[in-house]
C-alpha cells in the first residue's frame, strides 16, 4: 500500500525545509511514500523554491485559497489510497513521529489517525488535548477524503472539522497517536502580534463556521 505525504503550505520558507527534510528521511528509511506533494498555497515568499531543492513535486495555487483547498489539490494529484497530511510550520518533527502517524492506517488497524502534540510548548500540546479533532496532522484513507463534499473542501481550517464529523457520522476507526516534542510555529510569531492575531481569528471564524454548520 502507498502513501502519499501532502504539505499545504503558505509562505513557510522558515519551516517547511525541516519538515520535507524529514519526510524525506522517512522516504529513506521505509519507502512507504509514493509521493511527496507540496501545494503552495499562493505563497509570496520561497516556500515553493524549497520545496522543489528536496525533491518533492510542487503545485503552486496562483492566489491563496485557503488550506482545505491546498488539502484537496493535494489529494487531486496523486492516486495513493491513503494520505499523510502535514503541517509546513513543525518543529521537532522526526522519522519516528510519521512512521508511527501512518503506521494505524497502513495496517489497517485505523481508517484514520490523528497526530497529538505531547511535551512540545504548553500552547500548543494544550490545544490539540482539549481539541485533538482539529490537527493538521493525520493519516487519512482516500475514499474518506473522496466522500467530502465541495463546501467541506473551500471551508478553509473547518476541514479538520469536516473530516471528524464525517469520522464520527460513520463510526470510522479513528486512533490518537502522541507526537512527543513535536510543536509549530503559532501565528504570532510568524506574522508579528497584529498580523497574526488576525490570522487567528480568521482561523476561527472558519473553524466556527464549519462547527455551527457540519
Amino acid at each position: 500500500m502507498s502513501i502519499a505525504a501532502v504539505i499545504p503550505a503558505y509562505n513557510e520558507e522558515n519551516s517547511i525545509g525541516h519538515v520535507l527534510n524529514t519526510v524525506v528521511k522517512t522516504k529513506q528509511i521505509s519507502n512507504i511514500f509514493s509521493d511527496i506533494i507540496v501545494v503552495s498555497d499562493g505563497s509570496t515568499d520561497r516556500t515553493a523554491e524549497i520545496a522543489w531543492s528536496y525533491g518533492a513535486r510542487v503545485i503552486e495555487l496562483p492566489q491563496n485559497m485557503g488550506k482545505g483547498y491546498a488539502m484537496k489539490t493535494g489529494l487531486d494529484n496523486t492516486t495513493a489510497p491513503v494520505i499523510l497530511f502535514l503541517d509546513a510550520d513543525l518543529i521537532g518533527l522526526k522519522p519516528e513521529h510519521i512512521l508511527n502517524l501512518v503506521k494505524p492506517v497502513y495496517k489497517d488497524t485505523a481508517d484514520m489517525a490523528l497526530g497529538i502534540f505531547y511535551s512540545g510548548r504548553g500552547i500548543t500540546s494544550l490545544a490539540q488535548r482539549l481539541a485533538p479533532y482539529l490537527t493538521g496532522q493525520r493519516t487519512v484513507k482516500r475514499w474518506i477524503l473522496e466522500a467530502l463534499n465541495d463546501e467541506d473542501w473551500s471551508s478553509g481550517y473547518g476541514i479538520e472539522v469536516a473530516l471528524s464529523y464525517y469520522a464520527r457520522k460513520y463510526k470510522l476507526r479513528v486512533m490518537e497517536v502522541p507526537l512527543y516534542n513535536v510543536t509549530q510555529i503559532i501565528k504570532e510569531e510568524k506574522l508579528g502580534l497584529t498580523r497574526g492575531m488576525a490570522a487567528r481569528m480568521k482561523m476561527y471564524w472558519e473553524i466556527a463556521r464549519k462547527i455551527n454548520k457540519p
